[in-house]
């Protein structure tokens, strides 16, 4: 059975160099890159609105207490 594909060019070209290089005919490609596309396994449907991975968290065994956050408290409770 014949049909028609519309392909831009840039793809067109890649496909072409492909069936070159691999020594076959445009179509023999086609036909095998469908055929393998359709064997593939279906990926699962990506949903989006799927809940976000939480966080990490690290105890340090005592809270933080910083009465005013800075970079430099933040180091010096790293350096205990």
């Amino acid at each position: 059975m014949r049909t028609t594909l519309d392909l831009p060019d840039a793809l067109l070209r890649q496909l072409k160099a492909k069936a070159a290089l691999e020594g076959t005919t445009l179509k023999a490609l086609m036909r095998s890159v469908v055929e393998r596309g359709l064997r593939a396994p279906a990926e699962p449907a990506r949903d989006d609105s799927a809940t976000p991975a939480a966080l990490p968290s690290v105890r340090l065994g005592r809270p933080l207490n910083l009465k005013h956050p800075s970079n430099a408290a933040l180091f010096e409770v790293l350096d205990d």
